[in-house]
Parts: structure tokens; sequence; C-alpha cells
């Protein structure tokens, strides 16, 4: 066969293919989209019955709904008929009981003027009775009152006047019986020390050699302690002992607590001695709020402001005619409560009252006012009870009718009056100290002023910037002049004006 003939059968045969293939492919689509339209029509009949279902499936929830919305607006219907028909009920019964009751009134308003109408007849036949009983016995009500009270008075006048004699002497007998008896039980349960305070207090040294290093070159340490401390060292031939004299005892308490930090560091001089008394001073304010917090839970009194507590601490470096103030306030709590419970009083309220009755006394060298009116004002000012108050404020007083206060005023007579308890040339001797410092101070350009040697010498300390050395000495004058005056003291009193300049610059 040649090629011509090979590549015409070949061309045929590629055309014939191809002819086939595209008979069978348009074959095939067409089947397949018949295929197609059948399962569309057939999803489209079944999409229409669900969809007649549902319509059906709705209205029949629709007919149900509105049956029962009917059969419960019905029911709705019949309770607010029966509501109706009890509320028309009890109106009726309410108005059938209203004209019950006013008909019950009009009753009971005719026996109250059938009363009335009695009453007055009633009167007036006894004012007709008096007035025939008067014209009988030719006296009048009043006379023959008081003829016969005094006929009644003059029979029995003897009688009367020996039972009340009687009587008086028994309940005096009984009450002065039952009274000594509390206060021996009460002094018996309470045991208190009646160690006095004094105006000196001695400070062991290491050494002999500390003394002179305490005085310092030209007496400049001792100068400045006595000056920020307000108190007399006392340096004698004593070996080991260094006293502290000062009628204050929390001066006395500062010059200690900072000279014992000064023999500790050993570097005594002007600069440490200034920064120790300032420690010192800081250590004694925590000192006086632990005092009061110890005092406060002994006694069981809890809930108080710390500035409180602070106050009541302060009572442990105060006195009174030589007895410490503190203990003196917790000895009368104690007493008020036991004698409180043995009357049936509150001893709760007794014991307060008895602590505070002199809390006062912690502040009355700064505020002006006796110490009752000052304990009064503290005990309002932080919230304290009512009866507290009151005894602080009167419990000096003769007569108060007040229960606590009274119980409180016999507490405190108990305490000063123990053996020991007191001494009053201590007390003359620190107001004179007092008086001398106020009469001292009372001058412009004054610092500080410290009265010493029992009070034989006062310290005074200006203000370099407004006294100079002429008014210095003018001023030490002045000041001797007003203690002749106003004071009255034995002996004479040295009066020592001091004018300390002092400069400070720092290098940077």
């Amino acid at each position: 066969m040649s090629p011509i003939i090979t590549i015409i059968m070949t061309l045929l045969g590629i055309g014939i293919g191809g002819g086939l293939g595209y008979f069978i492919r348009m074959q095939v689509a067409k089947a397949k989209m018949n295929s197609i339209e059948a399962k569309a029509e057939q999803m489209l009949a079944e999409a229409k019955n669900k969809e007649k279902e549902l319509l059906l499936h709705a209205k029949d929830q629709a007919l149900k709904i509105i049956e029962d919305a009917k059969k419960e607006e019905t029911e709705r219907r019949r309770e607010l008929q029966a509501t109706q028909a009890r509320i028309e009920k009890r109106e009726s019964m309410f108005d059938t009981k209203i004209l019950e009751f006013e008909e019950s009134k009009n009753k009971l308003q005719q026996k109250i003027e059938e009363v009335q109408k009695a009453k007055e007849k009633i009167e007036q036949i006894r004012l007709e009775a008096n007035q025939k009983l008067e014209q009988i016995s030719g006296l009048t009500k009043q006379q023959a009152e008081d003829k016969l009270l005094a006929q009644v008075a003059h029979d029995s006048q003897d009688s009367l006047m020996g039972r009340i004699a009687k009587l008086e002497k028994e309940n005096s007998d009984v009450y002065d019986a039952k009274a000594s008896q509390l206060i021996i039980d009460a002094l018996q349960r309470c045991a208190s020390d009646h160690s006095n305070e004094t105006t000196s207090t001695a400070i062991t040294l290491p050494s002999d050699e500390m003394k002179g290093r305490i005085i310092g070159k030209d007496g400049r340490n001792i100068k400045t302690i006595e000056k920020l401390t307000g108190c007399e060292l006392i340096i004698d031939e004593t070996p080991g002992v260094l006293l502290i004299s000062g009628f204050s005892p929390i001066r006395r308490r500062v010059c200690y607590l900072a000279l014992e930090k000064l023999l500790k560091d050993g570097r005594i001089q002007p600069a440490r001695i200034e920064e120790f008394i300032i420690e010192a001073k800081k250590e004694l304010a925590l000192d006086i709020k632990k005092a009061g917090e110890e005092a406060l839970y002994k006694l069981g009194i809890t809930g108080l402001d710390p500035k409180l507590v602070s106050i009541v601490g302060r009572l442990k470096y105060r006195t009174s005619y030589g007895q410490n103030i503190l203990g003196h306030s917790t000895e009368v709590a104690h007493l008020s409560a036991m004698i409180a419970e043995e009357l049936g009083v509150d001893p709760i309220m007794a014991k307060k009252a008895g602590f505070f009755h002199d809390i006062g006394k912690s502040v009355d060298h700064d505020t002006q006012g006796t110490h009752m009116e000052i304990g009064e004002t503290i005990l309002k000012k932080f919230g304290m009870p009512e009866d507290v108050a009151f005894a602080a404020r009167h419990h000096h007083d003769d007569k108060t009718n007040h229960i606590i206060t009274d119980i409180v005023k016999a507490a405190d007579a108990i305490s000063a009056s123990r053996v020991g308890a007191r001494r009053d040339t201590y007390e003359q001797y620190v107001l004179r100290l007092e008086e001398l410092e106020k009469v001292a101070g009372d001058f412009a350009g004054i610092d500080k002023v410290y009265a010493i040697q029992a009070g034989r010498e006062v310290r005074v300390f200006v203000k370099p910037e407004e006294v100079d050395d002429f008014g210095a000495y003018n001023l030490a004058k002045d000041i001797a002049r007003k203690i002749e005056s106003e004071l009255q003291y034995p002996g004479e009193i040295k009066v020592h004006v001091i004018r300390e300049s002092r400069v400070v610059e720092y290098a940077k």
C-alpha cells in the first residue's frame, strides 16, 4: 500500500473516531439532563407536599392556642366574678358593723351624760351637806380641818417624836455598820503599793572617771544637759553615783534615759547630748503609751482612742501629795468596782469612772482650768459615757445625788487616806517650784525656765535674737523683783539668766 493511501486511511479513521466520540458524548449528556430534570421535578413535588403538611400543622397549632386562650379567659372571668362577689359581701358586712358601732357610740354617749348628771347632783348634795355642817359647827371647812389636824398632832406629838428618834437611830446604826462593812471588804480585797515619789533619781556610773567626762571642759557637757532637761546634776564625792535632781518626774526620766545612752556610747559632748536627749524624749513617749496600755489591760478597759491611752500613760509621771496618780487611779478603779458590786450598781461603769476621775491631772500643767473641768472635757471629747464624765467633773463636790460619783468619791477618799499614801509637804514643794517657774517665765524673749536647787535657783534661757546682753542683765533684775513681790519663800533665790548664741553653717 502506498503512503498516500495509508495517510488517507489514517485521516478517515481519525474523522470517524471523532464523530463517533462526539455522538456518544451527546447521548450521555442528554441522558444526564433528563435524569436531573426528573430529580428536580421529584424534589419540587416533595417540597410542595411538605409545605402543605406544615401549613396544616400550623393551622392545627393556631386553633389549639386560640382554644386555650379562650378557656383561660373564661377561667379568669369566673375568678374575677368570684372576687367581686367576696368584696361586695365584705362591704356589706362593714356597713353593718359601722351601723352597730354608731349605735353603740350613741348609747355610750347617753350613759356618759347620765353619769355626768349624777356626779353634778352628788357634788351639789355634798356642797349642801358641807354648808349645813358649817352652819351647825360655826366653822368653815378649812378651819375645821386645821383644828382637827392640830388636835391630832398635839395628842400624838410625844409618841411620834419618840418613834422618829428611835427609827433614825436604828437606821443610822444599820447604815453606818453596812457602810463600814462595805469599805472594809473593799479594802481587804484591794492591796496597793504606797511608795512615795522623791525629787531625785540616782544613776550608777561605771567609774568615777565618768564624772569628769560628764562635767566636760569648762562644764560644757553638764550645762548642756541641765539646759535641755531642766534638771540639776549633783556630782559629789559619793563613788560611782550621780544624782539627777528635779521636781518633775518626766524631766528626771528624760535626763536619766539620756545619761544611760551617753554612758553606753562613751562619746560625751554637746552634740551627742542633744541627740540622745531627743531620743530619750521619743523613748519616753513610747513608755508613756505602754504604761497607759498596761494599766488599761489590767483593768479590762478596751476600745479606747490611742490618744486617750497616751494621756492615761502620762499619769505615770504625775504625782499628787507624793502619791503616783496612775497607781492611785488604778486603786480607785478597783475599789469603785468592789463597792459597786456590793451595792448592786454596774461595776464596769464604776471602774471606768474611778479610773478616769483624775485624768485631767495628766495635762493640767499645760491647760487652763481645774483638773475636774479638764477631765470632763477630755472624756467628752473621746466619747466616754456620761456617768464617767460626770464623776470626773464632780468627784470633789459635797452633794451630787449620783450613785456612781458617790462611789468614786468614797474610793478616792480611801485611796488618799491610806497610811503612807500621801505627803502634803512634797505637794506643797512641787507647787512652789511650779509657781516659781511660772512667775519667771512671764517675760518676753524667754525660751525656757527651770527651777533647781530645791527652788533656791532659777535658770532662765533667753532667745539670743530677741534679748541682747544688756537686756539679759535687766531681765534678771526684773525677774528677781517680780519673785520678791509675788512669792513667799525662805532664804534667797538666785536668778541666773543665760544667753547663748549658736551659729551653724554647712560646708558643701
